[in-house]
């Protein structure tokens, strides 16, 4: 799914601080939270649109990020070998 890239000149560029705060905190609650409950959960506070920067920018390096809502879905997830949290 390709999102579609606005030029938006209020739009911030994130610091590495908060690229890194942002993986770390996917890494942690990765399976519990959506996108929106993973934003709330950050140790600092991040504007939501930097936020989609840094989801924008983790993807196109290739890491791979999971929103599962179903917490007895991400317990089976958990098991199988290929997907690593």
């Amino acid at each position: 799914m390709a999102l579609q890239k606005l030029e938006n000149p209020f739009v911030r560029s994130p610091t590495l601080d908060t690229v890194l705060m942002v993986e770390k905190t996917i890494e942690e609650f990765s399976g519990e939270y959506n996108r929106t409950e993973l934003w709330k959960h950050l140790p600092k506070r991040v504007m939501w649109q930097t936020y989609l920067v840094v989801l924008e920018y983790l993807e196109s390096i290739n890491k791979k990020i999971a929103y599962i809502w179903n917490p007895a879905l991400a317990k089976k997830l958990k098991m199988r070998k290929e997907i690593k949290l």
